[in-house]
């Protein structure tokens, strides 16, 4: 098709992205997409031989991935981590923020001051610093979009993940306030709220049949997502098709927050 406006905006061809918790789930489905739109992805998790299997996987589907380790939770990995990309690439374009832990699940009254802090400091401490390591190369490359993966339950209260639902929640004010900030740079900030997703994050939901089955009844299409369901919302936010979008919290839920 001749004289095409729309298709080519969504062309990650040169782009590098980070991608962090990109081993598996979500993260892994997000990598996937910015690649197979023409970026060359950083697939990270704390483990080197978890991310480099991943990057095998796309390196033998003629799509660009670099492994690369990083604990987030740990600020020499977050240096190390950008540093070792513009080692790689030369640059860095688009930065999602995945990574992600919930070390307890119960009540409010039995979070640890230690379960709080480690929730906090991967969920979205790392966030927050990470996006600060790549501000000056997002400035550089002239159209930057950073990306915060945080969740529904950032925007309303479920029982038993009192400490999650906060950093989350934190999630989507940080991108607002980047947002603000950034955007004289020319750095887009966005916030993706999946719900309920088959992860290895979520397996508590899941794979308690009686409490699965009573989440879906709250989600009118009636079913979990796939990891794959949230990918294309992040390869569009991190195009130049979603060029005059920032600041926005955007949310994939089946329904479910209506």
């Amino acid at each position: 098709m001749k004289n095409q406006r729309i298709r080519p905006r969504f062309d990650l061809s040169g782009r590098v992205a980070i991608v962090t918790g990109s081993s598996k789930g979500i993260g892994e489905a997000m990598a996937r997409g910015l690649a197979e739109f023409g970026a060359k992805v950083i697939v990270s998790s704390r483990s080197q031989e978890s991310v480099e299997a991943v990057a095998e996987a796309y390196r033998a589907d003629g799509l660009e991935a670099t492994a690369i380790a990083c604990h987030v939770g740990d600020p020499d990995d977050r240096q190390r981590l950008v540093e070792r990309t513009l080692a790689t690439y030369g640059r860095l374009d688009i930065l999602i923020n995945n990574a992600a832990t919930n070390p307890y699940f119960g009540p409010v009254e039995g979070l640890s001051t230690a379960a709080y802090q480690k929730t906090l400091d991967v969920n979205l401490t790392a966030a927050l610093e990470l996006s600060n390591l790549a501000l000056p190369h997002l400035r550089a490359a002239g159209h930057g979009s950073v990306i915060h993966i945080s969740s529904v339950e950032g925007l309303h209260a479920n029982p038993n993940f009192a400490a999650y639902n906060i950093s989350k929640a934190g999630l989507i004010m940080l991108g607002k306030s980047q947002a603000r900030e950034w955007a004289a740079d020319n750095v887009r900030v966005n916030v993706i709220c999946p719900g309920l997703v088959k992860t290895k994050l979520s397996r508590a939901l899941w794979e308690n049949e009686p409490l699965a089955e009573q989440m879906r009844q709250t989600i009118p299409l009636n079913r979990m997502a796939t990891p794959d369901e949230i990918a294309g919302l992040a390869v569009w936010l991190a195009s130049d098709a979603a060029s005059y979008v920032t600041g926005g919290t955007f949310v994939a839920d089946g329904g479910m927050l209506g």
